[in-house]
């Protein structure tokens, strides 16, 4: 089905609106790019004097030209050796912004019971700060491996894996699905790379927000101009909804 414009900038394929938000237990989030408005790795990559090599691989990664993710992840990261931990702060304060609508839309999905679930290809020392700032319940992402205060070039391995990529996320969101005892069918899923697109898959509505061209034409909703609260528009919440916590 060819996607149809619902209103400016909001396009919609396989599915009737309005849907109604109240249908939905967990919506499912990408970071970098989606709920944040940077890809942090290029930013890190900035203090290295290696942005535009990193960001022409991370840029191919989204737009699904790389298929492995994972290797395309490490020769990545291996570019960041001997970046002082300070970077990444300083990436975070100076440069890091929740995307417009960010707050409003998690806050929205909160008041009507909804949990939310940060699924990232990106790095903890960011996803830990974004889960905070937006009293996200669960998240996965990849640790940056720092020794004496400078990072190595490799990444942590974790308990669950070495890499969240598009595979992992998908796991992880179905994890989710089953730890609440809920259907994957009640998940919403934003994301704007290739890697968003397993996870998109599965859920039973899957959302592009300023998304490559692949996961647009994948996507039951894309959001191409606007915030991420624009879905609301589509997924209508209730007005009585009480204010969540």
């Amino acid at each position: 089905m060819a996607q149809q414009e619902f209103a400016p900038g909001l396009f919609i394929q396989s599915i009737q609106p309005p849907l109604a938000l109240h249908d939905f237990k967990l919506i499912a989030f990408d970071m970098d790019s989606t709920l944040i408005n940077i890809e942090c790795i290029d930013e890190i990559a900035d203090a290295a004097g290696r942005k535009a090599e990193v960001s022409a691989i991370t840029e191919a990664a989204m737009r699904g030209e790389i298929t492995d993710f994972k290797d395309s992840l490490r020769k990545r990261v291996a570019l960041l050796k001997g970046v002082p931990q300070d970077a990444l702060e300083e990436v975070f304060t100076n440069r890091l912004r929740l995307n417009p609508g960010a707050q409003e839309l998690v806050n929205t999905c909160k008041q009507h019971g909804i949990k939310v679930l940060l699924v990232s290809g990106g790095f903890t020392f960011f996803a830990d700060r974004v889960q905070h700032m937006l009293n996200i319940d669960f998240t996965r992402s990849n640790i940056l491996e720092i020794v004496d205060g400078h990072l190595t070039g490799h990444l942590v391995d974790q308990a669950w894996g070495d890499i969240c990529d598009g595979a992992e996320k998908r796991k992880k969101l179905l994890e989710t699905c089953a730890d609440l005892d809920i259907s994957p069918q009640h998940c919403i899923a934003m994301g704007d790379g290739a890697n968003d697109l397993m996870m998109m898959d599965v859920a039973g509505l899957s959302v592009a927000y300023h998304a490559k061209p692949k996961v647009r034409e994948q996507a039951m909703v894309s959001i191409q101009d606007g915030g991420l609260d624009r879905l609301l528009e589509v997924v209508k919440p209730t007005p009585s909804a009480k204010p969540g916590r």
